[in-house]
């Protein structure tokens, strides 16, 4: 019998993060461990007269293989296969469930940065097709073993943080969604009608500039866990300096105690306690990754604690997080990179003003704001 969370979160996906209508197409990404979501997946999608155009299986050991062995011309290529699925699909989506989560800790981080760059193509068409409305997408966990490790938990504590995270736990989980999207809508129709925003508190003194900059509510259509409002500061507006509470991960690879300096939204000083070597070559990706493509703020309440897995960190209520490099456009960001790397700031004990006015205080957006 299919645990009936996994159908609650697979009926989520299909039915309310992408919407699917008849005769749209499919691609899947996911893992061998998330097949028994896929399977439920490919369920509702065909009941809704949609297609799985295509469903890849990844693997960590093969993974590494391509990395560990690929030469440059090789790292630099791009699919075409891949190309035309960017180009033509109607819904992506893609199941994070690693059975390993740092499977390139021993890669050279030049081959991740030469990829990176190489495959920037396929990501400008990707977001460029998502802020046209020509493409919906959607990241959804499955819970493994390797994810529970890694965020502390038993496998059993950790299927129950997952499926409460997305609220695949309660009676309608769509419902419940759409509440939350009306909760955070208010929250970015506020935030559209500022200017500048100051961040103040313990490890950080940091202004950005979002006068004319779109902020766009998350409430589950792009990531399951939803639960952050997100925009793009103006390019040459951040100043100040910020330090991370929590490790910054990029594919495994954990840097920690990362304190970053801008001026005239540059990235001028970079310092880390661990892994500064590999911050240095992601600032190095190109122009764009020392600028920021994204902030944001926040808002699952349902996620409370830190489990090294952004899908659901960046969301912790609580927190605000920034992006270097890539910038969303349907937010008016105009920043391109490679990459587009999340690191996340505890607010529990700061404040943030909205053209001087305080509008979040502790953790939470004030009452005036709501």
């Amino acid at each position: 019998m299919v645990d009936p969370r996994i159908s609650n979160l697979a009926r989520l996906i299909v039915e309310y993060c992408i919407y699917l209508k008849p005769g749209e197409e499919v691609a899947i990404n996911g893992t061998v461990e998330s097949i028994p979501l896929i399977r439920e997946l490919v369920k509702y999608i065909v009941q809704r007269g949609a297609y799985p155009a295509t469903i890849r299986l990844e693997e960590e050991s093969i993974t590494e293989a391509f990395y560990r062995y690929a030469p440059k011309e090789v790292l630099e290529h791009v699919s075409s296969i891949e190309e035309h699925v960017v180009k033509n699909i109607d819904a992506a989506i893609t199941i994070l469930a690693p059975s390993h989560t740092k499977p390139l800790i021993s890669i050279d981080p030049e081959k991740m940065r030469i990829r990176s760059k190489a495959r920037s193509p396929l990501t400008r068409i990707f977001i460029e097709r998502s802020a046209r409305k020509e493409l919906k997408w959607v990241v959804a966990p499955y819970p493994t073993r390797a994810l529970a490790q890694e965020a502390g938990m038993s496998i059993s504590e950790y299927e129950d943080f997952v499926y409460h995270a997305v609220y695949a736990d309660s009676e309608d989980p769509i419902s419940a969604w759409k509440e939350i999207a009306k909760e955070q809508e208010k929250i970015a129709r506020f935030l559209n009608k500022v200017g500048e925003l100051r961040y103040r508190g313990p490890g950080i003194d940091l202004v950005v500039k979002v006068d004319g900059r779109k902020w766009i509510n998350d409430d589950g259509h792009y990531n399951m866990p939803g639960g952050e409002v997100f925009s793009a500061p103006i390019e040459d507006s951040v100043e100040g300096y910020i330090e991370f509470d929590y490790p910054a991960i990029w594919r495994g690879i954990e840097v920690e105690g990362i304190k970053l300096v801008f001026k005239h939204g540059v990235v001028v000083e970079a310092k880390a306690a661990k892994g500064g070597e590999f911050l240095r070559k992601m600032l190095e990706t190109d122009e764009g990754a020392k600028r920021i493509g994204e902030i944001a703020f926040g808002l699952n309440y349902n996620i409370s604690r830190f489990t090294k897995e952004i899908l659901f960190d960046e969301k912790m209520g609580g927190t605000v997080h920034i992006a270097l490099g890539a910038a969303y456009p349907e937010t008016g960001g105009k920043n391109f990179s490679g990459i587009h790397w999340d690191l996340i700031k505890d607010m529990k004990k700061h404040k943030v003003y909205a053209d001087e006015d305080l509008v979040y205080e502790n953790g939470r957006f004030i009452a005036e704001v709501l």
